[in-house]
């Protein structure tokens, strides 16, 4: 499976990345590829270098401005023009989506990936990974668009919210019959 992670670039401490470095290996032991910014700094880093140690394989798509910050040890990177057509080849290289811990940008490539999810455009699989109530926040304002008739369709169909790296992996692999 190509999996596209959407996560921060920033130095984050042990609580964010010990669990990101955890689903990281899962991925590299089980055979799938990452598909993500193609950062080599901050979280991004820790989740290229758990799936390469653990034999994954690394599908990068940076942006022209942050290309002196892309990782030179992959299978593929695409450097893209903008952030739109960046995101746009993110989601063409993948079969699923994980959002991990991150900002403004990493909120932007989520709601993008529910949004196409909510009209029909693409029925891959989304975690996110919910790493010490980071998106607890986020979980009750979605609810409450659901509840209130914002979204066509159930949240559940939407998105699944995992609370650990296992959980989030097993959603995945059971979506695409790899049990």
């Amino acid at each position: 499976m190509r999996i596209c992670v959407f996560l921060s670039a920033a130095e984050l401490d042990e609580r964010y990345t010990r669990p990101a470095r955890e689903f990281a290996e899962l991925l590299g032991r089980g055979g799938h590829t990452l598909v993500w910014g193609g950062s080599d700094v901050g979280l991004m880093k820790v989740v290229a270098d758990g799936v390469h140690e653990s034999g994954g394989r690394l599908c990068g798509v940076s942006v022209a401005f942050l290309a002196d910050r892309s990782r030179p040890d992959v299978d593929d990177m695409v450097i893209a023009a903008d952030l739109a057509e960046r995101k746009r080849l993110l989601l063409e290289k993948a079969d699923a989506v994980v959002v991990m811990v991150g900002g403004t940008g990493t909120l932007d490539e989520a709601t993008e990936i529910l949004e196409l999810k909510k009209h029909g455009h693409t029925e891959m699989p989304v975690v996110l990974l919910n790493t010490e109530g980071f998106y607890d926040g986020l979980k009750q304002q979605f609810q409450r668009m659901e509840d209130e008739g914002f979204l066509p369709r159930p949240l559940t169909e939407l998105v699944f919210f995992a609370e650990e790296p296992l959980g989030a992996m097993a959603h995945l692999e059971e979506s695409q019959g790899l049990e």
